[in-house]
Order: C-alpha cells, then sequence, then structure tokens
C-alpha cells in the first residue's frame, strides 16, 4: 500500500518548513507567491491530503452547517422537514460540507446548543428552520456575529430588506392564492379556507393569498361572507375535521375548500360527505396516496439556495453595525410553489379520480 504522504514530506520537497505548508493551507495571503506556488506543486505532486481532524484544531474550521431536529408534531406536515434536510445533506457535499444535526427543547435550549457547538468548534455555521416573529435565535446569532441562513423570513423584523439575515423561503401567498384562484374557478365562488390562528408569519402568509384570490373572484364576496368561510384551528387532522364540520355548517353552499397544510385538508376531506374540493400545502406523500391536490414546495430548490447563500458567507465573520454590506435583494431567495392538481370538476359537476393529476406553477408576487 502506498505511504500517504505528511507535511513533513511536502516541506522537504518544497524546501521550506512546515510552519510555511500550514500558512499556505491555512492562511496563503502571509505567504509569498513564489513560495505559495513552490508549495502547491509539491502537496499536488506528493498529492497530499492533511487529515481533517488536525486542520480543524489548527483552524477552527469544521466545514460543518448545524441545524436543529425538529421534534416530530404531525406525521403528515413533519415530512416536509425530512425532505429538506436530506436535500440538504445531499447537496452540501458537493461543498465539502457536512450536516450536523442536533436536538433542542425550546429556542433558549437551542441557542445553549449553539454555544456548546461554537465553544468545541464542531459547526462554522447554522441553518435554521421554523423562525417565528420575535425570533430570540436570529438575534443572537447575528449580535454574536456567528454565519447562518434561515428557511423561512425573519418575521417581523424588516423581513424583506434586512441585509444581516440571510433567508430563503417559499412564496405561501403566492401558492395558496393560486390554489383558491383554481379552486374558484373550476368549483364556484364560495371558497373556504382552513388556517393557523394569528399572530402566525407563514399562516398569515398563506392566508393573504386566500384573501387576495377571493378578492379578485368575478362574483367577489363581502367582510361578512368572508368571514363566515374562514376559520381558523390549530394543526392537525382532527382540527381540520371538526374546522371541516363549523364551514358546511355555516356555508351550506360551501364549492371548495383551501387548507394552509395537507393535515388540516386530510381531515376536511375526511369531514366532506358529499365530495367538496379540497386543497392541502405542502404536497406530502399522504396527499398524493389519497389524491389530494396541494401546493408543493420546491424543497430541493431552498436547499440549493440555502447553501448558495451560505457559501457566499462561509468562512467570514458576520459583517457588524456599519458595516457596508451587499444589496439586500442578493441576500435572500423568495422561491415560487406549484399546485398539483389532483381532483377536478367535470361539466356535470361531478368529481374525477385522483389519476387526472395535473400541475401548474404559482405566480410570484
Amino acid at each position: 500500500m502506498k505511504r500517504l504522504a505528511t507535511i513533513s514530506d511536502v516541506a522537504e520537497a518544497a524546501g521550506v518548513s512546515k510552519q510555511t505548508v500550514s500558512n499556505v493551507l491555512n492562511t496563503p495571503a502571509i505567504v509569498r507567491p513564489d513560495t505559495r506556488e513552490r508549495v502547491q506543486r509539491a502537496i499536488d505532486t506528493l498529492e497530499y491530503r492533511p487529515h481533517a481532524s488536525a486542520r480543524r484544531l489548527r483552524t477552527r474550521r469544521s466545514s460543518t452547517l448545524g441545524i436543529r431536529l425538529d421534534p416530530m408534531v404531525d406525521g403528515i406536515s413533519g415530512s416536509v422537514l425530512d425532505r429538506f434536510l436530506h436535500a440538504l445533506t445531499e447537496q452540501a457535499a458537493a461543498y465539502g460540507l457536512r450536516i450536523l444535526l442536533f436536538t433542542a427543547a425550546d429556542p433558549d435550549d437551542e441557542i445553549a446548543q449553539y454555544r456548546r457547538l461554537l465553544d468545541g468548534a464542531d459547526v462554522d455555521a447554522f441553518v435554521l428552520t421554523s423562525t417565528f416573529h420575535g425570533d430570540p435565535r436570529t438575534e443572537w446569532l447575528i449580535a454574536n456575529g456567528h454565519d447562518f441562513v434561515t428557511f423561512g423570513r425573519p418575521w417581523g423584523i424588516d423581513d424583506m430588506d434586512d441585509p444581516q439575515h440571510l433567508w430563503v423561503d417559499v412564496d405561501g401567498c403566492s401558492g395558496v392564492r393560486e390554489a383558491t384562484a383554481y379552486a374558484l374557478a373550476t368549483a364556484g365562488p364560495r371558497v373556504g379556507y382552513i388556517g393557523w390562528p394569528s399572530p402566525s408569519g407563514t399562516g398569515d402568509d398563506r392566508r393573504r393569498g386566500w384573501l387576495e384570490a377571493m378578492a379578485g373572484s368575478d362574483t367577489p364576496l363581502s367582510n361578512v361572507e368572508l368571514d363566515a368561510l374562514q376559520i381558523a384551528v390549530d394543526d392537525g387532522v382532527a382540527s381540520g375535521r371538526a374546522a371541516m364540520a363549523d364551514l358546511v355548517a355555516a356555508n351550506p353552499s360551501l364549492d371548495a375548500v383551501v387548507c394552509a397544510s395537507d393535515s388540516l385538508a386530510l381531515g376536511a376531506m375526511m369531514a366532506s360527505n358529499r365530495g367538496i374540493p379540497v386543497t392541502g400545502y405542502d404536497n406530502t406523500p399522504v396527499a398524493a396516496a389519497v389524491g389530494l391536490s396541494s401546493v408543493e414546495q420546491p424543497l430541493v430548490e431552498v436547499a440549493a439556495r440555502v447553501l448558495e447563500l451560505l457559501v457566499g458567507e462561509f468562512g467570514a465573520p458576520t459583517p457588524g453595525p456599519g458595516t457596508d454590506l451587499p444589496p439586500a435583494e442578493s441576500r435572500h431567495r423568495l422561491l415560487t410553489p406549484r399546485l398539483v392538481v389532483r381532483q377536478s370538476l367535470d361539466s356535470a359537476g361531478g368529481r374525477l379520480a385522483p389519476d387526472t393529476t395535473q400541475t401548474q406553477a404559482a405566480g410570484g408576487r
């Protein structure tokens, strides 16, 4: 077996000290160009590969991104994060990066985990999910100058233009607006909405899409009628089922329903005893299995954009107050979801079989 080259071998071949080789590997800017080139030729000739653990100790860099593994709250909508983590891990490898998963009981505990991981040089940056109004995690990371990107906007803190906060999100307003417009065109003017209680950054964004589509209907409804067509409940199948029963009772001529999640939509579909079309959000495997229309988030692209933004900052501290920063539009990505239609109405008003699947992109705002 061929013996692996050592840093001493490289130093001897290049006629320099081991410290100079280390400088070329870790802080090349301080080495004279001709010396740097000579060392690099020796590295290439000997096929020297620095030991990852030793290099991590020297540089305090781990080439690792930390991300909290959220607790499994719902087996349906919870699969969205699983798909995102898979895409992120797969694509991170192309950058030579690794993903470290950790758990935390709450946001304060998550911040404590940040401290522990950073103190041990176990991670270089973080990817955050499930952002919310007044999120202390992002405030702490910005205040302490650590690199991070969030999957989800920094709701409530200049969420579109904060240059210190790198984020990627999916335009939920656009997705729900498209789903509602489709329901209006294929089912009728009385499209109900089952969403989450406010304040909820993501939930309020999706509800706004329903309101915009209803306002643009050919037969717009009064505010009183709109109030009767919407209901806010905690996420879950049972909640969706109860909410659907209440909507039908309050609106005997209900034409269709759009929901903030597939969990709510599945419950609503189970409670619909007269074939009312239901559309969910997230396009989970359950939605596909039962023939439920749903809005699909482009999770593979989300992962790609998270890494794109983070690698641009990787290895550099987060700029402090007063530092010149790139334009805000270059520091966030708002992606467009697509509507996956698995149910529609024929000319007689009957519901078609789930195998009539079609897809269409939701327009950006």
